[in-house]
């Protein structure tokens, strides 16, 4: 990338690229400059770079992003299941030792409790982390905000009518 201030052509050039259709990024490819540099010269010669394939580009990688934890947050949860399932199966185990280093192998009718317990720790683990995904991509928004404080702004109005008394019981109490 070139440094220092940019050139009379280098300005003229931004100004004529820009006046084709070229984006900020192009600009600064051709003229081997950073793209902050391409910025702020175009705001120095009041030109704007139109953002709405930038903003659609954005908004497709953020849907992409929340289809692929939506995939994993169901794959972690089978995992769980399929983990959860081995407490209760048969568990081959295999063992090398001895001066020859000999292999011993065995099955038990279930894993053995500290196997359970990793297994346990690992289908939790995929359990938790499939519902903080599932957390994440939860529709948090002002929407859910606002709808949730006038829920409790209602409730609360109905708790504060409750303990008021009624002008009927407060002009019979005054007699």
């Amino acid at each position: 990338m070139a440094a220092g201030p940019l050139t009379d052509n280098e300005l003229t050039r931004i100004r004529d690229l820009h006046a084709a259709g070229a984006t900020r990024n192009d600009i600064a490819k051709q003229l081997g400059r950073s793209g902050s540099t391409i910025s702020k010269a175009a705001g120095k010669l009041g030109l704007s770079f139109d953002r709405t394939a930038v903003k659609a580009a954005t908004e497709a990688k953020v849907a992409d992003a929340r289809a692929r934890r939506a995939r994993l947050t169901l794959d972690l949860l089978s995992d769980a299941e399929r983990l959860r399932a081995q407490l209760w199966q048969p568990h081959e185990y295999i063992d090398h030792g001895g001066k020859d280093f000999t292999e011993a192998r065995w099955t038990q009718p279930e894993p053995s409790p500290a196997d359970k317990l990793k297994l346990m720790q690992a289908a939790g683990t995929a359990a938790s982390t499939s519902m903080r995904l599932d957390l994440h991509d939860a529709d948090t928004g002002d929407d859910g905000a606002k709808s949730m404080l006038g829920a409790l702004a209602a409730g609360l109005q109905v708790a504060y009518e409750q303990l008021q008394p009624s002008d009927e019981a407060a002009s019979d109490g005054g007699d």
